[in-house]
């Protein structure tokens, strides 16, 4: 597509330039020119080298001048002659030839329309109308997964997660920001949660074990229909989020997996403090000391079982009961009582939820 455009460009620019111009790609091949008969052919002495330069340089009697997306240089511009006008022709044509470029991809390319469905940047009337135009299915079944590196590395994690889903016509991979990398996925029909968890999975560990880059991992709902693409995306930034605060050492979070943490993360932080005032009556929670919480957690790791918990902390079951009565005293709650316990707990998750402060989407 970029050499038809090319192309289209040259062909007007060859009347007011009474020189031979032209475009290579990376590979050194001529893709436009306005000597027809030279589309096609190899200029060897270009390297890869030579086309990452920043300013014209001249070869075999012509001069050249590098262009391209972001800080790589994927085309170059050339022309004929090593004088100053023949440079000046150079940077005027790499200058339009980019501009023009880049207005077509933000038009034309999928990827980026996908971008700005997902971020909320097109109206939804809008939405519709842009993928007719660009031929683009929008009924099919899809999911958001968004993969947020969480350590630095020389590797480009965006390059690899790229690779890692080569059908550019189906899948799509979007950079968010330095960090945050969105995967937009076509899947069948019926697939479950455990799949898409172990597609997460291997993209986790390829990361991991490969190029040592750590990330984690958030997925959205699986939607039919190209508008509700941006409630998936915000699913997973919200997956993120409350593994964040609730589930640490977890690298995958499924946003239909959060269960009442996804609750919690909703109320506004008034309810929450509110809710906390209510159930510690008698005193707070920063009362109970970090030996009286441990032994909470891993009685609800047993289920309320005293004698399991006791078994696994270590102590004689009296003793537990001991400190279970003396939970009971300071906070009016007997977590050996079911309601207590689910109260107890949920309490817990609001004060880890108000210390942490997360990002709300």
């Amino acid at each position: 597509m970029s050499n038809r455009l090319f192309q289209g460009v040259i062909h007007q620019m060859k009347d007011a330039v009474d020189r031979a111009i032209g475009v290579i790609d990376d590979t050194s091949v001529v893709i436009a020119c306005s000597e027809l008969g030279r589309i096609g052919e190899v200029i060897d002495s270009v390297t890869t080298e030579t086309l990452s330069a920043s300013t014209p340089f001249v070869i075999n009697g012509q001069t050249f001048k590098s262009f391209g997306t972001g800080s790589s240089s994927e085309y170059a511009v050339f022309i004929e002659g090593s004088d100053d006008i023949a440079q000046r022709y150079a940077q005027l044509l790499a200058v339009s030839l980019s501009s023009i470029k880049q207005y077509y991809d933000e038009k034309y390319d999928r990827a980026n329309f996908i971008k700005n469905v997902i971020l909320d940047n097109i109206l939804p009337g809008d939405i519709y109308l842009k993928a007719r135009e660009l031929r683009f299915n929008s009924e099919v079944t899809r999911v958001c997964m968004l993969i947020k590196v969480t350590s630095k590395t020389d590797i480009s994690a965006y390059d690899v997660v790229q690779n890692f889903f080569p059908d550019k016509s189906k899948d799509f991979v979007i950079s968010i920001n330095e960090t945050d990398i969105a995967l937009v996925k076509e899947i069948r029909t019926g697939i479950d949660s455990k799949d898409l968890e172990k597609l997460a999975s291997s993209i986790v560990d390829t990361l991991s074990s490969e190029f040592y880059t750590h990330c984690t991992v958030g997925i959205g709902t699986v939607v039919t229909g190209i508008k509700d693409l941006a409630r998936s995306f915000k699913e997973a930034q919200v997956a993120l989020e409350v593994g964040k605060v609730f589930d640490t050492e977890r690298s995958i979070i499924s946003y239909d997996n959060l269960g009442i943490a996804r609750l919690i993360y909703q109320l506004p932080t008034t309810l929450c403090e509110m809710f906390l005032k209510e159930v510690f009556k008698k005193s707070s929670i920063e009362s109970l000391d970090q030996e009286t919480l441990f032994t909470i957690q891993k009685f609800f790791e047993n289920s309320l079982n005293v004698s399991e918990t006791s078994r696994k902390l270590f102590v004689h079951r009296n003793t537990l009961v001991y400190r279970l009565e003396k939970i009971k005293k300071l906070t009016g709650l007997d977590l050996r009582e079911f309601e207590d316990a689910i109260v107890f707990k949920v309490a817990l998750m609001v004060k880890k939820y108000l210390s942490a402060n997360p990002a709300k989407y």
